[in-house]
Parts: C-alpha cells; sequence; structure tokens
C-alpha cells in the first residue's frame, strides 16, 4: 500500500513541469489528485496519468488569479473523495522578465494576484476542512529567485517571498489544528527553464558549472520526492520550514543574470 493510499490531493499548476512532476509521484504512492490547471489540454493529460500510476486523476480547468476559481477546485475535490488532505499551490503566470525600472503597477499586482493571493486563497479554503478532519498538509513553491534577490524578476521574487512569510504565519497558527505548512524553493529542469535557457545558453553552462551537483533536478523524482515527504506522515512533526531542494545550488549561489538591454524595448 502506498504511503498516500486513501489520501486526497489538489495540486495547482499541474498540467506540466514541477507541478506534473509532483502529482505523478503522489498518485505513484495511491493519492488521489485534483489537477487544477489553467491549460486544459495539459491538465486532462496529467489527470488521465495518474490512474495508471496507482492513483486517481481528476481535471477541474482552474484560473488561480480567480478566487471563485480557486474555491471552485477545493469544493470539487472535498466533493469528488469527500476530505482533502494535501494542498500544493504551484501554478504561476506571470509577466516576462525586466529590469525593476520597467516594471509596471499593472504587472506587479498580476504577479502577486496569481503567485501570493492564489495561495492565501486556497489556504484558507482548505483549512475548515482539514481542521475538521484532524489535520492535514500545505505545500506551497517558491524560489531562489526571490531568496537570492536574482536580477530582472522582481514581481515573481515579492510574490514568492510573501507566500513565504504566509506559510511561516499559518504554521504557527494553525499547528494546534495539525495543519502544518511547509515550502520547497526547488530546481528543476522544467519547461520554463528550459526557454530561459535555450535563450541564455551562455548563462547556462556557467550556471550548471557552479552547481554543486552540475545538474539541475527532475520534478517528479527530485521535487516531487521532498513532496512526498511533506505530505505523509513522515512530515508529522515538520512545520514552518522552507526546504531547498536544489542539489545545493544555494549554498553558492547563483550565476543568473539573462542577457537584457540597458533600456525598456520599444
Amino acid at each position: 500500500m502506498g504511503r498516500l493510499a486513501g489520501k486526497v490531493a489538489l495540486v495547482t499548476g499541474a498540467g506540466q513541469g514541477i507541478g506534473r512532476g509532483i502529482a505523478r509521484r503522489f498518485a505513484r504512492e495511491g493519492a488521489r489528485v485534483l489537477v487544477a490547471e489553467w491549460n486544459a489540454e495539459t491538465g486532462a493529460r496529467t489527470a488521465s496519468e495518474l490512474a495508471a500510476l496507482g492513483g486517481e486523476g481528476r481535471f477541474v480547468r482552474t484560473d488561480v488569479g480567480d478566487c471563485a476559481q480557486v474555491n471552485a477546485a477545493v469544493a470539487a475535490a472535498q466533493g469528488a473523495w469527500g476530505r482533502i488532505d494535501v494542498l500544493v499551490n504551484n501554478a504561476w503566470a506571470g509577466p516576462p522578465m525586466g529590469r525593476v525600472e520597467w516594471k509596471t503597477t499593472e504587472e506587479m499586482e498580476q504577479a502577486l494576484r496569481v503567485g501570493f493571493l492564489s495561495n492565501f486563497w486556497s489556504m484558507q479554503a482548505v483549512f475548515p476542512h482539514m481542521k475538521q478532519q484532524g489535520g492535514g498538509r500545505i505545500i506551497n513553491l517558491c524560489s531562489l529567485n526571490g531568496v537570492n534577490a536574482h536580477m530582472y524578476t522582481v514581481h515573481y521574487n515579492a510574490a514568492k517571498e510573501a507566500v513565504r512569510a504566509l506559510t511561516r504565519t499559518a504554521a504557527r497558527e494553525w499547528a494546534p489544528y495539525n495543519v502544518l505548512c511547509n515550502v520547497i524553493c526547488p530546481a528543476a529542469a522544467t519547461e520554463a527553464y528550459r526557454a530561459v535557457m535555450d535563450a541564455n545558453p551562455a548563462m547556462e553552462k556557467q550556471l550548471l558549472a557552479q552547481h554543486p551537483m552540475h545538474r539541475m533536478g527532475d520534478p517528479e523524482e527530485d521535487i516531487g520526492g521532498v513532496a512526498l515527504f511533506l505530505a505523509s506522515e513522515d512530515s508529522r512533526y515538520v512545520t514552518g520550514n522552507t526546504l531547498f531542494v536544489d542539489g545545493g545550488s544555494h549554498i553558492n549561489g547563483s550565476p543568473w543574470a539573462p542577457e537584457l538591454p540597458e533600456e525598456l524595448p520599444r
């Protein structure tokens, strides 16, 4: 029997990348997974993969920037399986890279809505269910970009660091109810990573040369394995933590400096 047998998980942004890797890893341990994804094609694909892995999957098209849709995804998981044990906030969609002086208020608001408020809404929505059933796990995906103040991603950095503060605060307040809240800061070879590195091959070469393990993580095996630990009973005494699942790259820092012009392109 798998480590998540009988458990229900909601994973946002599970259509690809780290979200998909976590959903698949959970399914391999017997979980029933609600795939909350904006892209109908990739979301349905992930959900359809999970039964063959030993779990069960359902897809609900979800724009996490819309509070009503976030609440609807939580309600769908609760309605389908009668409980919700694990929430994984992974979804992200935001403006492109740019210097601080280029950023607009609208871009910052979009990043905070999708990257921060979505987590806040989903955590509020699952808490009553988790409290009533005697506990649960909340896993929020943040980033070394915010921790190390990577250049040209101030919108993303700000949203993710706000999520870390939210997670630690909720961990303190909800610990008496056995609702455990933790953060993963991953480094993984996702589709988004590949898009940036294909445009900046010299930066990737330098980054991997300085990486202690000289590789990026696998979303399912490397990141999914730590998410599994946090979702399982093995983490029953772990809350309020940030786990750097990055092969040690946070120790060395990171040569994150994509090529951008000095002036905003017209």
